[in-house]
C-alpha cells in the first residue's frame, strides 16, 4: 500500500460498522463532514459544516468531528473483512458530501480497493464534473439523492439549485458502474404523485439506470437540532404513511423502474 494514500487526512464525524442499508451487504459506513445543501429535513444536521461542533446529547456536551487519516479509518474498515466476503458487503461514504472532501475521500476508497472491498458512496451530486470523474474508477455503486426536479422548490427547500444536480446524474449515469437515485419523500415538499413521478420519469432517462429508493421522512434526527442550538424547520410534520409510500411505489413501477422503499 503507498504511504502517500495512507496519510492523507479528512474531516469525519461517525463510523457506523455492521450496516445493512446504503448498499448491497453487511458494510462500514463513514460519515464526512460538510455538505453544499441545507435540507431543511436533515437528520444528520452535525454533519452540514466542516467545522468541528460542540452538541449536546442527553444533557451532556459532545465533540462531533475529527480528523483521521486514510490509514486509521482503513485498519478500522478492515477489521469487518470476513463479514464483506460472506455478505458481499463493504464500505459506504456518507456525510455529509463526499465529493466536498474529494482527496480523502478518493484516497480512501482507492485503499479499499486495493483490499479488494466493494465500495459506494451516497451522495447529491452536487460538485464540479472534473471532481466526480476521480471518484469514477474507485465506486462500485453510487447511490444518489434526487429531491425535486423543480429548480424553484429545490432551492427553497436545500438552499440550492438542481440543474447541476441534474445534469450531474446523467454524467454519472454515462459513466458509473452503477447507479442508483434514491427520494427522500418529504410531506409537503415532494411526495405528490406528480412530483414522484417527474423523478422516477427522469430516473428512467438516464442510461443504464434501473432503479429508484423511495426513503421516507422522519423526525429521528430532531433532537440533534436541539443539541446544535438550532431550530427544527420542519415543525410537526408526520411520516408519509405506509399507503402513500404504496402509492408513490407504484407510481414509479409504472415507469419500468425496480423500486423499494427504504435504501
Amino acid at each position: 500500500m503507498n504511504d502517500k494514500i495512507l496519510s492523507v487526512s479528512g474531516r469525519i464525524f461517525d463510523i457506523q460498522r455492521f450496516s445493512t442499508h446504503d448498499g448491497p451487504g453487511i458494510r462500514t459506513i463513514v460519515f464526512l463532514k460538510g455538505c453544499p445543501l441545507r435540507c431543511r429535513w436533515c437528520c444528520n444536521p452535525e454533519s452540514q459544516v466542516y467545522e468541528i461542533q460542540e452538541m449536546l446529547q442527553k444533557g451532556k456536551p459532545k465533540i462531533i468531528g475529527r480528523d483521521v487519516n486514510v490509514g486509521e479509518v482503513l485498519e478500522e474498515v478492515l477489521r469487518d473483512r470476513p463479514y464483506y466476503r460472506r455478505s458481499g458487503g463493504g464500505i459506504t461514504l456518507s456525510g455529509g458530501e463526499c465529493l466536498w472532501q474529494p482527496d480523502f475521500s478518493v484516497a480512501l476508497l482507492t485503499a479499499c480497493k486495493e483490499n479488494g472491498l466493494n465500495t459506494a458512496i451516497e451522495t447529491t451530486a452536487f460538485a464540479e464534473k472534473e471532481v466526480i470523474e476521480r471518484f469514477i474508477p474507485v465506486v462500485d455503486l453510487f447511490l444518489m439523492d434526487i429531491k425535486h426536479t423543480n429548480s424553484q422548490k429545490h432551492e427553497e427547500f436545500t438552499t440550492r439549485p438542481n440543474e447541476k444536480i441534474l445534469e450531474n446524474a446523467r454524467f454519472i449515469a454515462s459513466r458509473a458502474k452503477k447507479l442508483i437515485i434514491r427520494v427522500p419523500v418529504i410531506p409537503g415538499v415532494n411526495d405528490s404523485e406528480e412530483e414522484i413521478g417527474n423523478i422516477a420519469r427522469f430516473t428512467a432517462s438516464l442510461p443504464g439506470v434501473n432503479e429508484i429508493h423511495l426513503l421516507p421522512y422522519h423526525q429521528m434526527g430532531r433532537d440533534k437540532y436541539e443539541g446544535l442550538g438550532r431550530p427544527y424547520l420542519m415543525g410537526d410534520v408526520s411520516s408519509p404513511s405506509a399507503e402513500k409510500m404504496q402509492t408513490l411505489l407504484k407510481v414509479c413501477e409504472q415507469h419500468g423502474l425496480i423500486t423499494r422503499i427504504g435504501g
